[in-house]
């Protein structure tokens, strides 16, 4: 029977390895077993350091036996004459790495262990590390004795110098996996090559079976470093093809949108009380090149906190404006949207009140009559901007000529969301994608590859710098001090922000909380405890995402009246809120929040006139690494410096692995910090492949991996 990557596994291991690897690591077929790669390799002759062991973990080590004992467990007395508790025997090996650590395994009734556990033989040992009496163990552990490799009577599936390790399951140790790789190698027939020859020669990686066998049955560390290469190769190459493929094949024809004399961008842009940033002026010309294509702008504009992006939208949807188009800007949150809407009123109030343009407000809350009259408006054309929430998408919107998407935050929708309020337009719409959470490049290479990317680095104007400060919630001192200087920031006319990082009502599934001392703050006892407490001379609001929707409209619009002297809020005013009096914010335990999320949320202090502050109040330790990542947020305002520290300090999977998207994951090897080159050049790779062959027909093999991987992961790609 002719073995390949898509036989199930059942055929050449039989039904119960096969459900084994299934049930511990949701294998099924070949390919499955042969993209499980080692995480580490044991090397003959070196030990396991012990020393590293924690508590908890499955583990497997390399050690070396340095005794054996067995003992008789005898049955407890119970006080009236019977007898009761185990009967059998316990065989306790201590093993040891070599600088003399030690680790016991304890065997319960296998006394015919006793002769295959020979003092000094090795093993690998696989189980989860507890403690007894002080020492460290390995209860009722699996065990595989290496056989002697000077010894040729008999083959031993570990017999090179390195012993691969993979992760494992405690149903599925690590040997097993090895022996099952074995035999899949030695009955596979490999498919033909993804990478295309010349790719392949011109940058001297290997082929696919000299990668596969070479990370799984390597004879050397040279071997697997060959190996690793051409594979973290192939998943960038793969990654960066599917979406630059994308990026091609979308370039349908669309209707124009070309600049206009004397129309509605010009004459906003003369009644401007401030002079654009260089980047504002530099993107805002290329977004209105874009925008007098026949190709569909695909644009990412990613900007730090208060950079501007903003306006650069406002100026594409005045200039789509002039040709009798319509723009709808979709935002994540009924609250970011009000925000928006009354924004730009405030921005094109002159032109509104000429009736030169009409804006218009879409969300869930919408009442029914304003709804009716917001859908004719949007149906016959006369709203040339219509903000709103996911309403936007649902049937009953239907736009007259809809030439600019514009996505506000866009790691909150997924790729049907976007798709489907751009299919409500007969010609494909230009899209312009706008996040506030700086984004590394090798992230924007990996995850936002189909989109042109354009940065704003710089400040506009009259924003007023912020500084950071880290309070240790223990002292009281420094507690007391903090809300004095909110009450003070207050009694000079300004206002604030305490922001908590839950809810706290009736309706949040965490009772348990309730007698937690270590339970994080809640909005809800929060505002109470301040309102009562060291604020109680203040106007105070309270802002999380379970309050009616009209009820978080009324309090927004009464605190940016200046009605309300803080808001105690949840993450609800993480984006997009702009309230230029308020200067200061309380994060109470800070710790619980991101670096991304922190930085997001200190950007609303500051956007006026004076200058803002930021305090991060937590209860971490001096020396964590929690409180080390609030340092460092205290340390700088530059968010692409935090992105990158941010992304070094996050599993990488959040990004590129199975996390993000919920299915198992092409990426396993490539990392976005250490191969940035490799990413950088698949790519200038792949966009010369793309370019000459968009659907590929010169490389079938190539084209199968991209259709597999859209298939599995295509909501992960355009997401991100």
């Amino acid at each position: 029977m002719d073995v390949t990557f898509d036989s199930p596994l059942r055929d050449i291991l039989g039904a119960r390895s096969a459900n084994a690897l299934y049930q511990g690591l949701e294998m099924e077929t070949v390919g499955d077993l042969l993209g499980h790669y080692p995480f580490r390799y044991f090397q003959r002759g070196d030990h396991t350091d012990l020393t590293g062991l924690v508590i908890g973990e499955q583990v497997t080590v390399l050690a070396q036996v340095k005794a054996v004992m067995r003992k008789q467990m005898r049955p407890k007395n119970s006080g009236s004459g019977a007898r009761s508790g185990r009967r059998g025997s316990i065989l306790e090996v201590v093993v040891s790495d070599s600088h003399g650590n030690t680790l016991t395994l304890t065997f319960f009734n296998q006394p015919w262990r006793a002769k295959e556990l020979e003092i000094g033989k090795w093993g690998l040992f696989a189980g989860e590390v507890s403690s007894f009496r002080g020492r460290l163990q390995l209860a009722a552990p699996e065990a595989h004795m290496l056989k002697d490799p000077d010894d040729t009577t008999e083959v031993d599936e570990f017999a090179g110098a390195l012993i691969p390790v993979y992760s494992t399951t405690a149903k599925v140790p690590t040997w097993i996996i090895g022996n099952s790789v074995r035999i899949a190698l030695d009955r596979t027939t490999f498919p033909a090559d993804p990478l295309p020859t010349d790719v392949r020669s011109e940058r001297r990686l290997a082929d696919l079976p000299t990668a596969i066998r070479g990370i799984h049955r390597p004879r050397s560390f040279a071997d697997v470093g060959y190996a690793k290469k051409r594979l973290k190769w192939q998943e960038a190459f793969i990654l960066e093809t599917a979406l630059l493929q994308r990026k091609h094949q979308d370039d349908s024809q669309t209707r124009t949108r070309p600049p206009v004399e004397r129309g509605l961008l010009e004459k906003f842009d003369s009644q401007l009380p401030f002079t654009l940033t260089a980047g504002q002026s530099d993107i805002g010309t290329a977004v209105s090149h874009d925008l007098g294509s026949t190709r569909p702008m695909h644009r990412l504009l990613q900007g730090d906190v208060g950079s501007g992006k903003t306006l650069v939208a406002l100026r594409a949807m005045l200039q789509v404006a002039d040709s009798g188009g319509q723009s709808a800007l979709l935002a994540p949150t009924e609250v970011l949207a009000a925000q928006h809407y009354r924004s730009l009123q405030e921005m094109l109030r002159e032109q509104i009140e000429s009736g030169d343009i009409t804006i218009t407000l879409i969300t869930g809350s919408t009442g029914a009559a304003e709804r009716r009259e917001a859908e004719n408006a949007v149906a016959d054309g006369s709203a040339a901007i219509v903000i709103g929430t996911h309403a936007l998408i649902y049937d009953g919107v239907d736009f007259h000529d809809l030439g600019l998407v514009v996505v506000d935050e866009q790691h909150r929708f997924g790729v049907e969301q976007r798709d489907a309020l751009r299919s409500k337009s007969d010609d494909p719409p230009h899209t312009l994608v706008m996040t506030a959470t700086p984004i590394p490049r090798t992230v924007a290479m990996t995850v936002y590859g189909d989109l042109d990317t354009s940065r704003l680095t710089e400040l506009p104007a009259g924003r007023s710098p912020i500084s950071t400060h880290v309070v240790p919630e223990s002292d009281p001192r420094w507690v007391g001090r903090m809300w004095e200087r909110m009450v003070e920031e207050v009694r000079q006319g300004r206002q604030g922000y305490v922001v908590c990082p839950r809810v706290g009502d009736r309706a949040e599934s965490d009772p348990e909380d309730e007698d937690d001392p270590n339970a994080p703050s809640s909005v809800v006892d929060t505002f109470e405890e301040l309102r009562h407490g060291p604020l109680s001379s203040l106007r105070l609001g309270l802002l999380h995402g379970r309050l009616d929707p009209v009820e978080k409209s009324r309090v927004m619009r009464t605190f940016e009246a200046g009605e309300i002297d803080v808001l105690v809020a949840t993450t609800v005013i993480e984006v997009g809120v702009n309230v230029p009096n308020a200067t200061m914010m309380v994060i109470r335990d800070a710790d619980r929040f991101g670096i991304s999320q922190l930085h997001q949320l200190r950007g609303r202090v500051g956007r006026g006139k004076h200058a803002g502050l930021c305090l991060l109040a937590t209860g971490s330790p001096a020396d964590s690494a929690a409180r080390d990542r609030l340092s460092a947020v205290a340390s700088t305002t530059d968010g692409f410096e935090l992105a990158e520290l941010d992304l070094r300090q996050r599993h990488e999977g959040d990004v590129l692995g199975q996390s993000q998207s919920g299915k198992k994951s092409h990426v396993k090897l490539l990392s976005l910090m250490r191969d940035t080159d490799i990413i950088e050049q698949s790519r200038a790779a792949a966009d010369k492949l793309v370019s000459a062959d968009p659907h590929l027909d010169s490389a079938p093999t190539l084209a199968a991996a991209v259709r597999r991987l859209s298939v599995q992961r295509g909501e992960y790609l355009q997401k991100g």
